[in-house]
């Protein structure tokens, strides 16, 4: 729309919307790779002009979140290029249930929060409601909930969150000051990760403006700090952050941390800090079960409003175990590879979609290993699995590591019998079914023995 030449102003409700769109999308196809482009933008249907905001429509709220997390910037920058002014976008959202298909109009909210300017930096997303419990977090999210309701309060003062990526350190650490700015119980909240304490403290130096800076963070009532291990061998700023954390405890200011690792793993941090960040209450998140995995991937799909059959969340989630993120992940993915192909999702594709995941899920993962594991839980020799023995409890345990073996590794049930005394196809198949029919069950001895195993084998391939 812009060809350089100076013209009149034309209103942008007259501008013609599908050729506004034409151009968008040719600068669109050289910002993103084409897998990409057709995967996210080819869906989107440019709808009109609205009281001078451009509405596009999008197959789903998925899609629509997805546009906004890691696109809205490029889409919103070709749209203005295009036109010539900044324009704001609105997507139309379809929606569907068992009896209609309608549609949700959702405003593209600007991002904010830029240093020195909002000085909470939360994303209101997370909460405390969208927060699925597990028992691998049901005493750090009861912890952050007390934090919460009383900053300053309690004895949970610091409170230092610390778990591995992906397991919602961020989610819960942010609820806390979503909640606190809801309910009242703070009034000056600043939500910061470790990296963007040490950029604005750098800049702050530079530009001589240290006394503004530690006026800002000194002055809370809650401070957030997100992945404290970033600190790690930064003398300055750790000198920095020191006296932060000494004025606002001192003053009976909540302090809340998240971590990598427990503190007095943090190596290259001052002891005089791993010190204090012990002073409170340290709590770890744990991986989650199936069953908070299934929960996660049903609360993702409702949320987006796509509806996914029981036996598709429960092969993610019995496949996908590390972390949040990654089972996340893999549903994007399927989601992503059904609107690309133009195929109703069911286990065939999920196999296809998420075959590169499974498999190097099963990389590391040998017969010899599963064996060890299996043996040493049943306290059994190595050689009576793989031997002649028909004893109930060797037997038992013989078809537990067949189980897993045939689950977890990408051998075929030929090499699989082979590795236990030369067995054949159908002996694997069989204890496969048996163990497979013991779990449907659901007798929870046996339930809960398998998942100590798949645990096993799991840190044993780590």
């Amino acid at each position: 729309m812009n060809s350089g030449v100076d013209k009149v102003p034309i209103p942008v409700n007259n501008l013609n919307y599908k050729a506004v769109w034409e151009e968008c999308t040719d600068i669109l196809k050289n910002n993103v790779n084409p897998e990409t482009y057709n995967t996210w933008f080819t869906p989107i249907i440019p709808v009109g002009w609205q009281n001078e905001q451009f509405v596009i429509q999008v197959p789903s709220r998925f899609h629509y979140e997805w546009l906004e997390q890691h696109y809205q910037n490029i889409i919103h920058a070709a749209l203005s290029q295009v036109v010539g002014e900044d324009v704001p976008l609105v997507y139309n959202v379809v929606q569907k249930d068992e009896h209609q298909t309608f549609i949700q109009p959702v405003a593209v909210k600007k991002n904010i929060g830029e240093y020195m300017g909002d000085d909470t930096h939360l994303n209101s997303r997370y909460t405390f409601e969208n927060f699925v419990e597990g028992k691998g977090n049901q005493f750090a999210k009861a912890a952050t909930l007390a934090v919460a309701e009383k900053p300053g309060k309690t004895s949970f003062n610091p409170l230092v969150l610390y778990s591995g990526v992906g397991l919602g350190k961020t989610h819960l650490l942010q609820a806390i000051g979503n909640f606190a700015k809801e309910k009242g119980t703070a009034k000056r909240i600043r939500y910061v990760s470790s990296e963007k304490f040490t950029i604005d403290f750098i800049s702050a130096i530079q530009n001589n403006r240290t006394n503004e800076f530690s006026q800002i963070y000194r002055t809370v009532d809650l401070l957030l700090v997100d992945d404290i291990h970033f600190l790690l061998s930064k003398e300055r700023t750790q000198e920095e952050f020191f006296h932060t954390f000494n004025t606002l405890h001192q003053k009976g200011k909540q302090i809340v941390l998240t971590s990598d690792r427990p503190p007095k793993e943090l190596v290259g941090l001052e002891e005089r800090l791993i010190s204090r960040f012990q002073w409170g209450l340290v709590a770890e998140i744990q991986t989650p079960d199936l069953e908070t995995r299934i929960a996660i991937l049903q609360q993702k799909a409702e949320y987006d409003s796509i509806v996914l059959p029981v036996e598709i969340i429960e092969f993610i989630a019995t496949n996908i175990k590390s972390n949040i993120r990654e089972l996340e992940g893999a549903l994007i993915k399927l989601l992503a590879y059904s609107s690309l192909k133009g195929m109703d999702i069911n286990i065939e594709l999920a196999k296809i979609a998420l075959n590169d995941i499974l498999s190097t899920k099963k990389r590391d993962v040998s017969i010899e290993k599963i064996q060890r594991v299996v043996c040493e839980y049943y306290t059994i020799p190595d050689d009576l699995l793989r031997g002649k023995s028909r004893k109930q409890e060797i037997a038992y345990a013989r078809q537990v590591a067949m189980y897993f073996c045939k689950e977890m590794t990408r051998f075929s049930l030929k090499s699989i019998g082979l590795h236990f005394g030369g067995r054949d196809h159908t002996t694997v198949i069989h204890a496969v079914r048996t163990i497979e029919n013991e779990l449907k069950r659901g007798e929870k001895k046996v339930v809960d023995e398998i998942e100590i195993i798949r645990k096993k084998i799991e840190v044993a391939v780590l």
